[in-house]
């Protein structure tokens, strides 16, 4: 089959997907800003996020299409890999609520061994599978925590502290792999056992929400051992 007729149906599929909430939502083929390489489908846009009636807004609680968005942290993990592949190649690889699958397929890209996506997200899942065929890489899709066989060298974790009832998984996260790496935007007094800061990053989610500047304040945390330590 042709490639580009492959990509049309791949990106029909997820349209069709954002269209069963919103019949005018549309996936398109998006450049990861900094990373013209990796590229993603996500939500168009030009989307018109403040002409939403009051049912199309319901429809969009009731179905927050996390995976059509490339989160900012997500974008500060996929690029810290990049530049330090050396957390990651050959390694196994877990990437925790893995929406669009940025961190992981920026982990197979950076010479991951194995590359696990975990998502509760159905869509997710897909949507994770078809960007990462995109990028000629292969992620391993599973829909549960507990579906994830074995060990991993490494879990990446990139934006799910929004919600503080996430935050006990940052200790099941060590008991299972060596290191952990946390990116978040949105703890502001992040202070966990176990885990420690290594750095802040600038960036914004993809397509723009307009949001708080403090939301593009994007830190890294390190949970566990740094790859080589003694």
């Amino acid at each position: 089959m042709d490639k580009n007729v492959n990509k049309c149906e791949q990106c029909q599929e997820l349209s069709t997907l954002l269209q069963g909430q919103l019949d005018f939502a549309r996936a398109e083929l998006t450049s990861l800003p900094g990373w013209q390489q990796l590229q993603l489908y996500l939500l168009n846009a030009d989307f018109p996020q403040g002409q939403l009636t009051a049912e199309q807004m319901q429809a969009v609680l009731n179905y927050p299409a996390y995976w059509a968005f490339c989160w900012a942290s997500g974008q500060v993990l996929a690029r810290f890999l990049r530049d330090q592949a050396g957390w990651v190649r050959q390694k196994r690889v877990l990437d925790f609520g893995s929406g669009s699958g940025v961190a992981g397929i920026a982990a197979a890209l950076a010479g991951a061994g194995e590359v696990v996506a975990c998502d509760l997200d159905p869509h997710a899942l897909r949507a994770t599978a078809i960007n990462a065929r995109l990028n000629g890489v292969c992620v391993a899709v599973r829909t549960d925590y507990e579906d994830c066989d074995g060990e991993f060298d490494i879990i990446l974790v990139a934006d799910v502290l929004y919600d503080r009832e996430n935050l006990p998984w940052l200790d099941r996260f060590l008991q299972r792999a060596t290191t952990v790496l946390v990116a978040d935007s949105r703890v502001r007094d992040f202070n966990y056992a176990g885990y420690r800061k290594l750095g802040e990053w600038q960036s914004t989610t993809l397509p723009d929400l307009d949001e708080f500047h403090e939301f593009g304040n994007v830190s890294i945390y390190l949970g566990g051992e740094e790859p080589g330590a003694t």
